[in-house]
């Protein structure tokens, strides 16, 4: 017994198989772990630009007169449209299962009627992470992502 495993000891053949069959899946775990954090980070890039561009639209509203008239009018649901999905007539997602009028907070809900260098526009998002199916296999509790963005109320 001893001499057989001496002998097999010494045997160098099958030695790459052997490495490549280690190394293949700790490479490949790497790997989708890398693409999986790019595609959590391009989640929140989206949410941040879709936060920045509804505070944006809702900073530069103009609200209305007395006689419900203004030169551009605006309301909150172009605002959460702009922020959703990149374009006021609205269109496809941009972050996947960010769609709910609840996951972002106007404020305030209506422009100001007088302005002034206090006026500030919040606008914060909030979207839970849709992983993907390999790493929900792994990662079993809810992500959370938030961002909150504000900005001195301009007007027209």
């Amino acid at each position: 017994m001893m001499r057989w495993f001496r002998q097999f000891a010494k045997d160098e053949r099958g030695v790459v198989l052997i490495e490549t069959l280690l190394a293949i899946p700790v490479l490949t775990l790497l790997a989708l772990g890398i693409l999986e954090f790019g595609n959590m980070m391009w989640q929140r890039q989206q949410l941040q630009s879709g936060v920045k561009d509804a505070a944006r639209y809702w900073a530069r509203c103009r609200p209305l007169t007395a006689d419900e008239t203004a030169f551009m009018p605006c309301d909150i649901g172009t605002a959460r449209l702009i922020a959703f999905t990149g374009h006021p007539a609205g269109g496809s997602a941009r972050v996947p299962g960010w769609d709910d009028a609840s996951e972002l907070t106007i404020s305030p809900e209506s422009p100001p009627t007088v302005p002034d260098d206090t006026s500030l526009v919040t606008v914060t998002g909030t979207v839970v992470y849709n992983p993907s199916p390999f790493f929900g296999a792994f990662y079993r509790a809810p992500i959370t992502m938030s961002y909150w963005y504000q900005t001195r109320y301009l007007g027209w």
